[in-house]
């Protein structure tokens, strides 16, 4: 068990449920000796789907839940009885996460509204069955239509926190003191470098009844960007605030090296970051006398508001907290609606995480080995590749108003992943001679 409950970014294996297969059934009775096809359809296979709730803090669910499979649908049977639809698996996350494929950190989607569903991965259709290809020059069709494999995917889930200020600094800049000065939240405080371990969000009033989320997160050192410190580790969780709150302490030798410095560093983490709206708070001003304050001043970063305050003395934090409420509600600093992804780089992976082996058995479709299954069906196996044209066209999906990341039509079908392994085959030949 971890030291802390404090999970953001955890590998988990989806697989959406397999179509079950169409029937080939011939209707027989004494009483009617040629009835003709009567198979029915396969049900489709279930759906994988993620979404959003504002009661989860963490991924810590999904740390000991790495398997979550959807139901098969079941084979048709005979007398056009359709095959029963396979289980949905829902997956509950906090909102603000992100979602990328675990083998070539492609983006997915995210879920960033409380109550929003994305379809993950959709379920195979089901096959028809004989009924359905039957014609005046082929009035007992014999074979009928397999169903639609499902979708296997390892993905990444990777939480960044949602606030509207987001602190940043080296550690011991004060951050966690501010915190829990001017919030409620009751962050760890010591007099060590990296207290912090995990971020802490603390809702701040303002004038009333107006507040706003505030986010404090570990410190970061120079060198961060080549793992030193705790490394990238938590800066995501500053992406999406609105306004970064940058602090220095009076007491350091060079305010502008150091302002330069966790700059360099957010900026090499995402460059998106550069244009993001920033307010810098000269901290632990009691220390300082007003003389020293104005030789500060002088010496000051160019172009970014700044604030000199004291959380111990609760000095400044008035006059802070204003400069930060106009810099959130400032038309040109809102955030867009919808946020350009990236896709995971290696730098922002965790070793840990992305060398986890999922070791689940390979699923055995029952239908495909008795031959009785779905009502006798009869299986001529061949290369055929049904095409759009021969499924159901009133195929009715009645999620389809979800967005929908990964279906069966994207993945490789058996007859492509046997010809990709003939050839790699061949390769390794080549390359032993």
């Amino acid at each position: 068990m971890p030291e802390s409950n404090f999970i953001d970014y955890v590998k988990i294996m989806c697989r959406s449920g397999h179509g079950g297969h169409g029937s080939a059934h011939l209707h027989r009775a004494k009483y009617m000796p040629k009835g003709g096809p009567d198979g029915g359809d396969g049900g489709r296979g279930g759906h994988i789907f993620l979404k959003g709730n504002r009661n989860l803090w963490t991924l810590i669910h999904l740390k000991y839940t790495r398997h979550i499979f959807a139901t098969n649908g079941a084979p048709g049977y005979e007398n056009q009885c359709h095959g029963k639809d396979g289980e949905d698996r829902t997956i509950e996350v906090p909102c603000g996460t992100a979602v990328y494929d675990a083998e070539t950190g492609e983006f997915l989607c995210d879920v960033t509204e409380d109550g929003q569903i994305v379809k993950l991965l959709r379920g195979g259709r089901g096959g028809l069955g004989n009924t359905h290809f039957k014609t005046a020059t082929n009035q007992t069709p014999r074979y009928a239509q397999r169903g639609e494999e499902g979708v296997e995917k390892a993905v990444i889930m990777e939480l960044k926190v949602l606030a509207d200020v987001g602190l940043v600094g080296f550690p011991n800049a004060g951050k966690s003191t501010l915190l829990s000065v001017i919030s409620a939240a009751k962050p760890k405080i010591a007099n060590y470098p990296f207290t912090t371990l995990e971020p802490n969000l603390g809702i701040v009033s303002y004038r009333g009844q107006q507040s706003f989320v505030m986010a404090d997160i570990p410190g970061i050192i120079e060198g961060a960007s080549e793992g030193k410190g705790l490394g990238f580790r938590f800066l995501r969780h500053i992406e999406r605030n609105a306004v970064l709150l940058f602090m220095i302490p009076a007491d350091t030798d060079d305010i502008v090296k150091e302002y330069d410095i966790l700059c360099n560093e957010v900026v090499t983490f995402n460059p998106d970051l550069a244009d993001k709206p920033r307010v810098l708070a000269i901290t632990k001003c009691d220390m300082i006398d007003e003389e020293l304050k104005e030789m500060l001043r002088e010496n000051l970063p160019e172009g970014i508001d700044t604030v000199f305050i004291s959380s111990v003395a609760q000095k400044g934090l008035t006059e802070l907290k204003d400069l930060l409420w106009r810099t959130i509600n400032d038309e040109r600093n809102r955030i867009p609606e919808t946020l350009t992804q990236r896709d995971l780089s290696a730098s922002h992976r965790e070793k840990e995480e992305d060398d986890f082996i999922f070791e689940a058995e390979e699923p055995v479709r029952k239908d495909d080995d008795d031959e009785n299954a779905g009502g006798k069906m009869t299986w001529e196996e061949t290369d055929r590749q049904w095409d759009d044209e021969y499924w159901e066209e009133d195929f009715a999906d009645e999620n389809e108003k979800f967005q929908v990341v990964s279906d069966p039509d994207d993945a490789l079908t058996k007859a492509e992943r046997k010809q990709l392994e003939m050839e790699a085959a061949a390769q390794e030949e080549a390359d032993e001679e």
